[in-house]
């Protein structure tokens, strides 16, 4: 019961926050060519000794690519000259054209740049701090918070302490380092000192070193009582220590500072929910929705709160104003759907589930309803069920016959999945993502002949499909074919140009040019697919290459980082098994 109560609380406050980390560029301009106030080269050279007539066409050539909607010359334009003339602005103009190309390497290239010419700037240190979060590197983008914090600038850091736990991520090295912090001379003299005391309050707590993060607590209750996000972390780690009582006396606290602040009456719903004063979390949260009239996700929010501890009717009176509304919210047939079959009643869930409509919950009603007539022992209701879906909503023909196949593989049914791929694409011979998604089984079953058909009238029907051109290219050149590696090249170098910030095709150019024998091309590509998505299949293939080119410490290194990051790694497992002396 509480681990579900705390889940919900971290979501329900803590994510609220999530897209300022992310962000961290508020004050840029909302258009990446907007007109900037000075004149980014007025502190350039004269222009006999700077802009010259290079100068001036690469600048021109970049504000028209962008304008053409080439974001990517346009942002490679501006940040040459932004190092030529070391001028910051051009490489927040870069910057800025960046975030519109899709191309997250890219745009982690022009805010390095930005920041090396303005050290002292917020918005770069933010968009890394973000840019960090989105590879999953926490410990990084923790690092860079604290460079804002160090400048006197807010680093939201009990905010981020809770998101690091809500990710899953490992806190004991965020406690280390922000501890490391805590103890530098200045720290406690930055204006913002507190909220990384209640970050490091956090991640002790989640460490088990509890007793610390009361006492870090108390002297900050002295100190600062006045602060809303005190009594927020004191709650929270209360419910988290399973003491409801407490957490309630935090929240009251809150809401003295903060009256009406709907986060303490969440909290306080909750504490009661784990008393099992149903009665009075209700009353908590009709406060709440009366402070937010006709804010239908705040109800849908508080009806999750209730179903988390299965308080069926309490969740029911919350959703049963959406349902009957003259436009009613996709997700309240969802959770009345859930609440129908918690309470064993089939047939009224199926109904609940058929009334959603598409959006973020269309296929996982889907799924709730065709695996509960399985489960039902009703297959034969359930594809039936799936196959009336399909024409109703042509939109998601191809998501809906991927998951009745889905569905066939876990009943032990792979050969009727089969059946039902082949059958579906016999009346849509051209449908991709089913020829795709065909393609992919006949990997998994070693048929690569029938991978490649597919694959290949996917190509030939449509030249641009990246994601067809790449998962061919890649096959070939992992089969390691010599007379087929130059096709293979050439295969995913079309991706590539389709779509330059992905990291797969990154890698699979690098994996093509250690096949065609040039490891030391393939490396910055191998490197550059591994920061934008840290997956052992692209670790196995760096640390491969890695030690071919008798760079061997950072072969093992690489190899180590994969094993304690990755809980399943199988290819770093099978490059193991065939270089034993790659083993940490």
């Amino acid at each position: 019961m509480p681990s579900t109560l705390i889940r919900s609380s971290r979501q329900g406050l803590a994510v609220l926050g999530f897209a300022a980390l992310l962000s961290g560029c508020q004050g840029l301009a909302s258009s990446p060519f907007a007109t900037s106030p000075e004149d980014p080269l007025a502190t350039a050279p004269p222009i006999e000794r700077g802009l010259d007539a290079e100068g001036l066409a690469t600048l021109l050539t970049a504000e028209l690519a962008g304008q053409r909607g080439d974001y990517r010359r346009a942002t490679l334009g501006y940040l040459a000259m932004a190092e030529r003339y070391q001028a910051a602005e051009l490489a927040e103009r870069g910057t800025l054209a960046a975030r519109f190309s899709n191309d997250i390497l890219l745009l982690d290239q022009a805010v390095a740049t930005w920041h090396e010419l303005d050290p002292g700037a917020e918005a770069p240190l933010r968009l890394l701090s973000g840019l960090a979060l989105q590879r999953g590197d926490w410990k990084t983008a923790l690092d860079w918070r604290l460079a804002l914090a160090e400048q006197g600038q807010h680093a939201e850091l009990a905010l981020f302490a809770e998101l690091a736990l809500e990710a899953g991520t490992d806190p004991l090295p965020l406690r280390e380092r922000l501890r490391d912090y805590l103890e530098s001379p200045d720290a406690s003299r930055h204006p913002h000192a507190h909220d990384a005391e209640l970050g490091m309050a956090i991640l002790e707590a989640a460490t088990g070193q509890r007793l610390q993060a009361e006492r870090r607590l108390d002297q900050l209750a002295r100190s600062h009582a006045e602060l809303p996000a005190l009594w927020l972390t004191r709650a929270q780690l209360a419910l988290e220590a399973d003491n409801p009582r407490q957490a309630r006396e935090a929240a009251r606290s809150g809401l003295e500072v903060s009256p009406g602040d709907p986060r303490f009456l969440l909290l306080m719903a909750q504490a009661e929910l784990m008393l099992g004063n149903v009665a009075a979390a209700e009353r908590h949260t009709s406060a709440l929705l009366n402070e937010h009239i006709g804010n239908q996700e705040l109800r849908i929010s508080l009806a999750r709160l209730y179903l988390e501890d299965s308080h069926h009717d309490a969740a029911r009176r919350l959703l049963l104003p959406l349902v009957s509304s003259d436009d009613p919210p996709p997700a309240a047939f969802y959770l009345m759907g859930l609440i129908a079959e918690e309470e064993g009643e089939v047939d009224n869930a199926l109904l609940y589930y058929r009334q959603v409509t598409p959006g973020g919950d269309f296929l996982r009603a889907r799924l709730r309803a065709a695996q509960m007539l399985i489960e039902d022992d009703r297959l034969l209701d359930a594809r039936a069920f799936l196959r009336i879906e399909r024409l109703r909503h042509e939109s998601r023909f191809s998501e809906l016959v991927a998951l009745e196949a889905q569905l066939l593989d876990d009943a032990g049914l792979g050969a009727e999945a089969d059946a039902l791929l082949n059958r579906e694409l016999a009346r849509t011979p051209n449908d991709e993502p089913l020829l795709y998604m065909r393609a992919m089984r006949a990997w998994e079953q070693g048929d690569i002949e029938a991978m490649e058909r597919d694959l290949g009238r996917i190509i030939e029907a449509n030249p641009d499909n990246a994601a067809a051109l790449n998962a061919l290219g890649y096959t070939l050149a992992d089969l390691n074919v010599e007379e087929r590696l130059e096709e293979a090249r050439e295969l995913i170098e079309r991706a590539h140009a389709l779509d330059p910030g992905n990291p797969a095709i990154m890698d699979s150019l690098g994996w093509v040019y250690y096949r065609l024998g040039d490891p030391e091309r393939a490396i910055p590509w191998l490197e550059r697919a591994y920061a934008g998505m840290p997956d052992q299949e692209i670790a196995a293939h760096l640390a491969e290459v890695l030690w071919e080119l008798d760079r061997q410490d950072e072969a093992r290194s690489m190899v180590e980082q994969a094993l304690e990051r990755f809980e399943e790694h199988p290819l770093i497992d099978e490059l193991l098994e065939r270089i034993p002396e790659l083993a940490p």
